[in-house]
């Protein structure tokens, strides 16, 4: 068996989930290609495109961006988008990938090959099973209007959702978001992690009871890490630690250090892969609420506090966890570091946080969504 997974550089969540099905696939013996889909029409067209969302991010473009998806996606679904055929041009590209491959199944962990891969079905040339897997809590903007042939979501709870904005019921299986289980499904030992983190960054090793905090801002640094970093500080004890990871924003990493890298009980790092590892040191995770992070905590079943999200998709993200006390969520960077420390301090408040992230948690989601796969050859 032989499956294409098609993701998008538009930030690193759905590349991610797209690695973490190609893991699990090899793991049962199945043949797995990723495809950056823009890259079939050309490499430069897909940086333009990730550097375009990149910088939408960091101001107010992509909120706007979305708030208009939302409203132009509640017409009538039968009518062509934009988006569709903005993304049905690459269509012929996209046909001769999958024909030339001779792949069995098709999985899109993004909706721009969503589109192009529907622009195919509707010309009767797409004869291969598709499955549409979505990395966020909510259903975004133009996916009723795409006819793949089956749509996994995050969670149970969405699915009224899903199937009020035009997706049919029968086709939805809320299976979870695909995340690396290997490395997210376990937990290390406390005192085991935080001697690898110290050995791995130069770290002096820290008392058993000190307190370790973990924050991320996704693989842009996004968000007022720099008023979250200070009012943690502020009621940090002389043995806690504060982890920063800046992803690819060595700018903002470079001022951080600058401005707080005198403390030693803080530290700034770029794109690291030992974040599994430093969510087992930590006790407290804050982070900007990704779907793929947030599915990541989950699995690693550590205390969580959302902080600003990018206005749209995230904003939904964040409400979900909330309300499924999967997290506290709050705009405020003093409100934040409060959170947390309580969520440190109190162990019945954490208890019931962790519990109600296992009672949600979807631990066998990618051999779920091979399975469902297979089941459709």
């Amino acid at each position: 068996m032989k499956i294409l997974i098609l993701s998008c550089n538009t930030g690193e969540g759905h590349n991610s989930s797209a690695r973490a099905l190609s893991k699990a696939m090899e793991a049962r013996g199945i043949v797995c290609d990723i495809q950056d889909t823009l890259a079939l029409v050309s490499s430069e067209i897909s940086k333009n495109v990730s550097e375009a969302y990149v910088y939408s991010t960091g101001n107010s473009l992509f909120e706007k961006a979305y708030r208009i998806g939302e409203a132009v996606s509640n017409w009538d679904i039968s009518a062509k988008s934009p988006i569709y055929m903005a993304n049905k041009l690459y269509a012929k590209q996209l046909y001769d990938k999958l024909t030339d491959g001779g792949y069995d199944a098709v999985i899109c962990v993004h909706l721009f090959p969503a589109e192009a891969l529907t622009a195919l079905k509707r010309k009767a040339k797409l004869d291969i099973p598709s499955v549409f897997v979505m990395t966020d809590y909510t259903c975004i903007p133009f996916l009723p209007e795409t006819e793949l042939d089956r749509y996994v979501i995050a969670h149970e709870d969405l699915e009224e959702e899903f199937v009020e904005k035009g997706v049919p019921r029968e086709k939805v299986f809320p299976l979870g978001i695909p995340v690396d289980e290997e490395r997210y499904g376990v937990r290390m030992d406390k005192e085991k992690a935080r001697s690898l983190v110290c050995s791995e960054f130069g770290w002096a090793r820290t008392p058993e009871n000190a307190g370790w905090f973990l924050i991320m801002g996704g693989s842009m640094g996004f968000g007022n890490m720099g008023g979250l970093i200070s009012s943690l500080l502020q009621r940090c004890g002389e043995d806690d630690r504060v982890i920063c990871i800046c992803g690819r924003n060595e700018e903002q990493r470079t001022k951080l250090s600058a401005e707080f890298g005198n403390d030693g009980r803080f530290l700034a790092t770029g794109f690291t892969d030992k974040v599994p590892e430093l969510m087992d040191a930590s006790d407290v995770l804050f982070s900007k609420p990704g779907g793929i992070t947030g599915t990541e905590a989950v699995l690693k079943n550590i205390p969580l506090v959302h902080t600003a999200p990018i206005p749209g998709l995230e904003t939904y993200n964040a409400r979900f966890f909330h309300y499924h006390n999967m997290s506290y969520s709050t705009k405020d960077p003093v409100r934040q570091a409060e959170v947390a420390m309580r969520l440190y301090r109190d162990p019945q408040w954490r208890k019931r946080m962790t519990d109600a992230q296992r009672r949600n948690a979807h631990p066998h989601c990618c051999d779920d969504i091979i399975d469902l796969v297979i089941s459709l050859t």
